[in-house]
């Protein structure tokens, strides 16, 4: 069977043209920039192009638990269900786990995570569709941007440099996909497998889980006004 594979897809312009004028009225135009280069970052997945729904509500800001409170270690605690609202596009998952380590070890498969001094990492596992789609999440802490770009580079060409929880995916699927890349100090790899019967949402339920917990770290270690 193998394990999910690598994808390749910036196919959601619809929805990347739109956030980012939203938030063009709501935020500095350096940061609007910032984050129109991030939702078109090379984040690999170009394999299935599906029809998108253009989002009409402004993203909220994020409300971290007390585990999120700026400067403080990440924990798995941050994230609960997935219950996602943007206009008319909607997703729910259930956590089924979750998991937070105070070094990177337990998910460092090759010490890459070690050389660029990843500092700790949470795993999330969740299931959505009655089971016929999983996904496990691995976020890991970095102490500056250029570590996490670093290792976020490393993993668009091979996966393999970390170690998930593979107990957590269907035995057999037929979607089975990768998604990494870098937000500020952290990087964040997720995977989702979906059976037949939920293959056909699994493409953008991949992408807005990724781009949503992504945008999570937009905000996590802003004090905000004041």
């Amino acid at each position: 069977m193998g394990y999910p594979r690598q994808p390749d897809a910036r196919d959601y312009p619809g929805v990347v043209t739109t956030l980012v004028a939203i938030l063009a009225v709501l935020l500095p135009s350096g940061f609007t920039f910032s984050l129109y280069k991030h939702l078109n970052a090379a984040d690999p997945d170009t394999a299935v192009a599906l029809p998108t729904t253009d989002p009409t509500l402004e993203p909220a800001q994020p409300s971290p638990s007390e585990n999120g409170r700026p400067g403080s270690p990440i924990d798995d605690d941050e994230f609960g269900d997935w219950d996602f609202r943007l206009g008319s596009v909607t997703f729910q998952a259930e956590r089924v786990g979750g998991w937070t380590y105070d070094s990177c070890a337990p998910v460092d498969r090759q010490g890459v995570l070690a050389k660029n001094k990843c500092e700790s990492a949470v795993q999330l596992a969740y299931s959505a569709y009655r089971g016929h789609l999983t996904a496990v999440q691995v976020i890991m802490s970095f102490p500056t941007v250029k570590a996490a770009k670093a290792t976020a580079n490393h993993l668009a060409s091979s996966s393999r440099a970390v170690k998930w929880r593979r107990d957590k995916i269907l035995g057999k699927y037929v979607y089975g996909k990768i998604r990494s890349g870098a937000t500020k100090r952290y990087v964040l790899l997720t995977v989702v497998t979906a059976d037949k019967t939920a293959q056909a949402k699994a493409t953008r339920f991949h992408h807005y889980l990724h781009t949503d917990h992504s945008n999570y770290f937009l905000f996590r270690d802003s004090t905000g006004p004041g």
